[in-house]
């Protein structure tokens, strides 16, 4: 499961597709509505929002938005619960934003090269629900 940090904008078809489905599966786990995935580590960010079922319908709902301005059409009606509007945003790390960034690099590069040209030479986007804070990898994530 990758809860990407990064902005929904910046994956490709692929990526954006599977980001959906992972995020499902996030909330599902969220709303105790499935037995697996249920201790793992890129979920604490969520459990750990004073809204965690809130957060992820934000975060679902930015991925969601990125699929409509594609053209795809995600079904939004998945998404368990309205975002709260003024959801307070999750912090991560400078070391975290940069290991993802090198990631979806790599993955871009080997998947698709066309969108690996367009972002490149750019900066790393968030994805809304996040801001950015110093720090290093955040200790949940397993590089």
């Amino acid at each position: 499961m990758r809860l990407w940090s990064l902005h929904p904008e910046l994956l490709d078809r692929q990526g954006l597709t599977a980001a959906w489905r992972e995020a499902l599966l996030a909330q599902a786990v969220l709303l105790g509505r499935t037995r697996g995935y249920t201790k793992h580590p890129q979920l604490e960010r969520f459990r750990a929002h004073e809204q965690p079922t809130g957060a992820i319908a934000s975060y679902l709902s930015a991925i969601a938005a990125d699929a409509a301005r594609r053209g795809y059409r995600f079904d939004v009606e998945r998404i368990a619960e309205l975002p709260t509007p003024g959801t307070t945003l999750i912090p991560v790390t400078e070391g975290q934003v940069a290991f993802e960034w090198e990631h979806l690099l790599r993955k871009l590069s080997e998947r698709s090269p066309a969108v690996h040209e367009q972002v490149v030479g750019g900066s790393p986007l968030l994805h809304p629900m996040f801001v950015v804070v110093p720090g290093d990898i955040e200790p949940w994530e397993r590089p």
